[in-house]
């Protein structure tokens, strides 16, 4: 319940009139007139009946005994009210009908308007604890033309953000800008968030103190500095020349090992190729029933050996040159001066072949395994002829040419015949030595008749 105002809402357009409510019961009914827009849910009277002052005790219990009867609340609607809140006073108001019982209220004579300095509002009094003066309220700003504005309530300050890095204050220690940022920052959200951004640093966040190991900012360099720093940041010609070796020690094992899968792998199946092409070839020229020549030319192959126990089939050329021959997976004949030997078809002689034992195809590899006894068969266009290992020379020089002579003095025989040698390298990925193994022919079989049992089972 607000106090009683003055001007135009005591019900007329002079100043203050306190003879007007000196009557009993004018007083009350004249305020039950006003509008409080805190209290009443809508323009006009309350909607309850308005509270009825009971003495209390200082306790704030309420004192035994009868009461007196209270009467029934009147109607709640206001159209006046109502009509001078919201659409501002029309004309003069009337005060209120007494109540009954009471005497009328006389009204007063209209005085001229005169400005008049508003009093300050008192503080009301505290009203009952209802439901209607718990609830929030929003202040009517239709209120500061008649009654003077209205002031909020100064609002409280919220607590300032410490901004300095521990729960101790900042001390003596620091200086300049650095006592200046940990001042505390108070005010809104807003202007703490901005003052952490313009300290460079995030809200809480310890602050740089050279004192507690912080590091200060570091100082700009001179062009003397720079110059000298980026000197020092290249690197020595002792570790440039480092990695290069080392760049170039590892191309090189690259390459080697590459050149190892070469010469272990590729070459034996390029090799390979080129041996099972000349193979069908020499077999096709044999179908055709060609003329047999009289002499082959170096690298032209001419017949086929066969290994059985080695499972070693593989063309015989002309000579033993390294490119046209051995390099191309195939066996080579000595034919050539001075070390020229006798063809198998030779009622006497020494038949002498050489082939690699790695790489290139191989197809001396194993030789090394074989034992007297053993076959060796060789196809050509007329017949095969097979022969029996007899003996093995283990590792001799390679300038030892008496190992294919018509009769080799370390093979065991000891007069002329048909003979067969193979010449390979020794040890193994090796050209030191050569590695020799003899063989005396035990068949001659035409080719009309087939293949010889060795070579069927």
């Amino acid at each position: 319940m607000t106090p009683p105002r003055h001007g135009r809402e005591t019900g007329q357009d002079g100043p203050y009139d306190p003879g007007a409510y000196e009557a009993a019961g004018a007083f009350e009914a004249a305020v039950d007139q006003l509008v409080d827009p805190l209290n009443d849910p809508l323009p006009g009277r309350h909607a309850s009946p308005p509270p009825q002052p009971t003495a209390q005790d200082p306790r704030g219990q309420a004192p035994q005994g009868p009461q007196a009867p209270q009467e029934p609340p009147p109607e709640w609607y206001d159209p006046e009210g109502y009509e001078r809140d919201w659409y501002g006073r029309q004309g003069p108001v009337l005060p209120p009908a007494p109540a009954s019982g009471q005497p009328p209220v006389p009204t007063p004579a209209p005085t001229p308007p005169r400005a008049s300095v508003p009093a300050p509002a008192a503080e009301p009094p505290l009203a009952p604890r209802t439901e209607e003066t718990v609830a929030l309220r929003t202040a009517d700003l239709r209120r500061t033309v008649a009654d003077g504005p209205v002031v909020p309530a100064p609002r409280p300050e919220p607590e300032p953000l410490p901004v300095s890095g521990g729960d101790e204050p900042a001390g003596e220690g620091h200086s300049g800008a650095a006592g200046a940022e940990d001042e505390p920052v108070t005010g809104g959200r807003a202007e703490r968030r901005r003052a952490a951004k313009g300290r460079g640093r995030r809200r809480g966040e310890p602050a740089a103190r050279p004192g507690a190991g912080g590091e200060a900012p570091a100082k700009p360099m001179s062009r003397v500095e720079a110059r000298r720093a980026a000197k020092a940041a290249k690197d020595s010609p002792a570790v440039v020349i480092s990695r290069v070796v080392g760049e170039l020690f590892i191309s090189l094992g690259v390459l080697m090992l590459l050149f190892v899968t070469y010469q272990l792998w590729w070459t034996n199946v390029r090799a390979d190729q080129i041996a099972g092409r000349e193979t069908h070839k020499i077999q096709d020229d044999w179908a055709k029933g060609g003329r047999k020549p009289e002499a082959f030319q170096p690298g032209e192959g001419f017949a086929i050996i066969h290994i059985p126990k080695l499972d070693v089939v593989t063309p015989i050329a002309e000579g033993t040159s390294k490119e046209k021959v051995l390099d191309r997976g195939m066996v080579g004949h000595y034919g050539e001066e001075p070390l020229r030997t006798a063809m198998p078809s030779a009622k006497q002689g020494n038949f002498a072949l050489a082939g690699h034992r790695n790489t290139h195809g191989e197809p001396f590899r194993y030789i090394n395994r074989l034992r007297p006894g053993d076959p060796i068969v060789v196809e050509t266009r007329e017949a095969y002829y097979t022969y029996e290992m007899v003996s093995v020379l283990p590792q001799t020089s390679p300038s030892n040419v008496s190992v294919i002579g018509p009769v080799p003095p370390q093979s065991g025989f000891t007069k002329p015949g048909r003979y067969i040698t193979l010449t390979t390298c020794t040890p193994e990925f090796t050209s030191t030595y050569r590695l020799i193994v003899w063989g005396k022919m035990v068949d001659e079989r035409p080719r009309s008749k087939g293949k010889p049992d060795v070579l069927v089972g």
